[in-house]
């Protein structure tokens, strides 16, 4: 009997303690599950929140380039693409070469889809070409029921209407490169373009806008289920240019086939009306995607139509420094504009001969006549009798010095 006691005792002790054991884990449990549920109910509410709710940039349409007429120049027009869903696919490979049936699909197309579809998450869209005719997109649409998780997808894309002949003024927009990341999110969108030279570059952040969203939910591995709020953003501003269309459609057929450049400005405004530069290039064709042909063909053109020969070039004034030879002649008093010379075609300077670019000479010009006439013999005369000191001091009242990097005394 005493023994039992005992054993009873020890029994009950232990289940005590037992019992103590599972009171403490449970007070643990219940402990923690009300910190997480109650006390740090607001931090998780957020995080669920902001595992169901995707944040999307949406691109805004970038703005117009005009004339002084409101004439476009450079305009946002439709782009159709289309686009391939691996999982409704199914073998996208197979779809591909179906796809490749109705519109033209080149190697390199079907490597970076295939490549892409074993990257990405099979419900992502892969794009498979874009800037397709409506005819194409008729074709893939006829064709659709044979073509599962092919779809169609419109964008917007940059057109110049004018083409080649105002590719040097308003230059052509691009991918976003590494070296023109900022920071910003919008620049990091993987269809994004900003501008690459002229116009486009000069005024980019008036014609890109601001960046619009959209809200949407998605499950836990990223699948969009719908679209909760949408707000489109700011577009870009319409850029008005001094340019007259006309007149630059005007010089550039003058100029087809040439090597060179026109620039016509409005003396009293300064206004710029045509500036042009020879040979030129279609700056569609850096919007659509240039092949490796075209590229090699542009930049390998001795001719250089990639080259704005209107600013960049550097040429020798000719004629048109006569100019400043004579204001600085009227300027310092040393020569009047009744002043003559004889042109016998040539001038004497030491041991060497400088001649007029007509062969037996003018015979006797006063100033104007030799403005008129382009003599060279009077504004070598002049020259020497006026000096380089006054001449570069004429030059530099009207800033040439500085702005065609000349080494004026």
């Amino acid at each position: 009997m005493h023994r039992d006691h005992e054993r009873y005792k020890v029994l009950t002790r232990r289940a005590a303690m037992l019992a103590g054991g599972k009171v403490l884990l449970v007070s643990a449990l219940a402990g923690r599950m009300y910190y997480l549920q109650v006390v740090e109910s607001d931090r998780y509410v957020l995080l669920a929140e902001e595992n169901r709710i995707n944040l999307r940039l949406l691109p805004p349409p970038r703005g117009r380039i005009v004339d002084r007429f409101g004439k476009p120049l450079a305009v946002n027009r439709q782009n159709y693409r289309v686009l391939v869903v691996a999982e409704q696919a199914r073998d996208v490979g197979r779809i591909l070469a179906a796809v490749g049936r109705v519109v033209p699909l080149s190697d390199y197309d079907h490597q970076r889809v295939l490549k892409e579809a074993g990257r990405k998450r099979a419900f992502v869209p892969i794009t498979v070409k874009e800037n397709l005719s409506w005819q194409e997109v008729s074709r893939i649409e006829v064709n659709a029921p044979d073509l599962p998780g092919v779809i169609i997808e419109v964008g917007q894309t940059r057109f110049y209407p004018q083409r080649h002949r105002v590719a040097h003024l308003l230059g052509y927009v691009g991918a976003v490169s590494e070296s023109e990341l900022t920071g910003e999110p919008l620049l990091e969108l993987p269809d994004f373009h900003i501008g690459k030279s002229g116009i486009e570059r000069q005024y980019e952040l008036a014609l890109r806008g601001t960046a619009g969203t959209s809200q949407l939910e998605v499950n836990a591995v990223g699948r969009v289920i719908q679209e909760l709020a949408r707000d489109e953003g700011t577009p870009g501003r319409d850029v008005a240019l001094t340019i007259d269309i006309e007149l630059q459609a005007f010089a550039a057929e003058r100029l087809q086939g040439e090597s060179g450049a026109v620039v016509a400005l409005d003396i009293h405004s300064g206004e710029v009306l045509a500036l042009v530069s020879s040979p030129s290039y279609d700056p569609n064709g850096f919007t659509e995607g240039l092949s490796a042909a075209d590229w090699r063909a542009l930049s390998s053109d001795p001719k250089a139509p990639l080259s704005n020969k209107a600013v960049t070039g550097q040429y020798a004034p000719g004629s048109t420094f006569k100019l400043m030879v004579a204001l600085a002649a009227l300027e310092s008093g040393v020569v009047g504009a009744g002043h003559r010379v004889f042109c016998p075609g040539h001038l004497e300077l030491g041991d060497s001969r400088f001649h007029c670019w007509r062969r037996h000479g003018h015979g006797w010009m006063d100033m104007i006549a030799a403005i008129e006439q382009s003599c060279d013999v009077f504004f070598y005369d002049i020259a020497l009798r006026v000096g380089i000191d006054r001449i570069a001091e004429m030059c530099t009242r009207f800033g040439l010095g500085e702005s065609l990097g000349l080494a004026l005394p």
